[in-house]
């Protein structure tokens, strides 16, 4: 399956917290939307790696997402191997996605920064024609993806650009309470996390008011790109 966009996540909700009413609103579009969550995050305080998955199928298909894999790089400890960069390389060749979208370049949990790093290694990587992979058998061509941008996690990084996502901050809150060992709970007696707070969900909010303000709508989410991004004509960045 060829994607439109492929999107790398450190973690199982990354997405959710992140980017996904922008996904939302691409795949309403037609777009064909895939997820890669790098780690299983085994290491979160609360809930467990069966838990992890259940509750990623079902933010999936609360988002509409078309296929979402998980590589099982050690949560806390994957590192800039060349094993961990030919993995990544081989989902890029896969599915030859026009946009990647990875990890904040940097935040407060360091698997974040690592794996934006990780990923933006394997979109170049991906396109040279001397690095060999291959996927169920079959040898695969270079290919590099359009496009690489990063959505913004815990830390404010100030955004090269802004996506109006209005329309989905409802969808995207039911996404990210699918994960629902993972953030707030009347009823868990799992310890509390920076994340398992009611209040939580009010910073969430208060992140894509801020990034809505910013651009004349009332809610969005913020992105930040290592390359100059070209247009066509002035009227394309109104």
């Amino acid at each position: 399956m060829k994607l439109d966009i492929l999107a790398f996540a450190a973690h199982p909700d990354d997405i959710e917290l992140s980017c996904s009413a922008t996904l939302m609103k691409h795949i309403e579009m037609g777009k064909k939307v895939g997820i890669i969550d790098l780690t299983q995050g085994e290491l979160g305080t609360r809930g467990n790696v069966e838990s992890r998955y259940a509750e990623a199928e079902e933010a999936s298909k609360i988002m509409g997402i078309h296929v979402r894999e998980n590589l099982k790089f050690q949560d806390g400890f994957f590192d800039f191997s060349e094993e961990n960069k030919r993995l990544i390389i081989q989902q890029i060749r896969r599915f030859q996605p026009e946009i990647v979208l990875a990890n904040a370049i940097e935040d407060r949990h360091p698997d974040h920064g690592r794996a934006a790093k990780l990923v933006a290694d394997a979109c170049f990587l991906a396109g040279l024609r001397k690095i060999e992979t291959g996927y169920n058998g079959e040898v695969q061509e270079a290919y590099r993806p359009k496009a690489l941008y990063h959505y913004i996690q815990d830390q404010y990084i100030k955004p090269d650009f802004i996506v109006d996502a209005s329309a989905y901050m409802d969808r995207k809150l039911e996404a990210i309470k699918a994960f629902k060992t993972q953030f707030y709970d009347p009823n868990s007696i799992e310890p509390a996390t920076p994340i398992s707070g009611e209040d939580f969900f009010d910073f969430i909010k208060s992140r894509m008011i801020q990034n809505g303000r910013n651009i004349g709508v009332k809610y969005a989410e913020g992105f930040t790109t290592a390359r100059v991004i070209g247009v066509n004509n002035l009227f394309d960045l109104l």
